[in-house]
């Protein structure tokens, strides 16, 4: 399994996000990749627009020697469709820049999952169970091909993966889940309130990778911590995209 994360500079809700400090020597997008060091995953590309905006990402990629794809800014489908395809991708993870927190067990479960259930997509993003900073999709590229060829809606090519969910019909899905449903905590970087609240968590917690658990622990000892992001909104973005199809 190889993967992609996107990424970009022009977060509205929080600009510039994936290069900001998310520890004394690491920036977001750094950790994040830094994070998957140990995880079973082969290849793995940051996805980024082609925009002028997006130069700076680049070159910063490129100095750390990251692999790097430039795409279609607002048809984020169509910038997974030719990545994967450039890459020769047969299946793909699908990462965001604003979870710097994943849980490399969590990816190879996930791969372990996708693998022994011979599916099209998997998500915990969907029934969820985990915590919201610990999303992880994979499909197979013909499933992608088909999305990247059908899909119509502003929400199916801004957010890649809609068209798979909203076709259950055409597409063998598979909701990966845990027994401990631990959907309450979130430490996904959408607004500066979550960005304080992960530089808080990295703080304090030294191990590396950093595992899910440890995070809960942190949390749940220390629940004061919720109110740093507790006013926030799951998938803005999207909720965004729905209204505006």
């Amino acid at each position: 399994i190889n993967c992609i994360i996107q990424a970009r500079m022009g977060s509205k809700r929080l600009p510039g996000k994936v290069l900001l400090d998310i520890t004394n020597e690491k920036k977001v997008i750094e950790f994040l990749i830094e994070q998957l060091e140990t995880s079973n995953l082969q290849q793995k590309i940051v996805a980024i627009p082609d925009d002028t905006t997006n130069d700076i990402l680049f070159n910063f990629l490129n100095n750390l020697k990251i692999s790097c794809y430039r795409g279609s800014k607002l048809d984020v489908l169509d910038r997974y469709y030719h990545c994967a395809k450039q890459f020769s991708f047969n299946h793909i993870m699908r990462l965001t820049g604003d979870n710097p927190l994943i849980d490399p067990e969590i990816v190879n479960n996930a791969i372990k999952q996708y693998c022994d259930s011979n599916c099209d997509y998997l998500t915990n993003s969907i029934d969820r169970t985990f915590p919201n900073g610990t999303e992880v999709e994979i499909f197979s590229f013909n499933a992608l091909e088909i999305a990247w060829k059908n899909a119509q809606k502003k929400s199916e090519r801004e957010h890649v993966t809609p068209y798979f969910y909203n076709n259950p019909k055409k597409f063998k899905i598979h909701y990966f889940k845990q027994q401990k449903n631990q959907s309450k905590f979130r430490y996904t970087i959408d607004r500066k309130e979550d960005y304080n609240l992960v530089v808080e968590i990295l703080s304090r917690i030294k191990k590396r990778p950093i595992k899910t658990s440890d995070i809960i622990e942190l949390l749940t000892n220390d629940p004061e911590l919720f109110e740093l992001n507790s006013n926030m909104i799951s998938n803005e973005g999207y909720i965004k995209s729905i209204n505006e199809d």
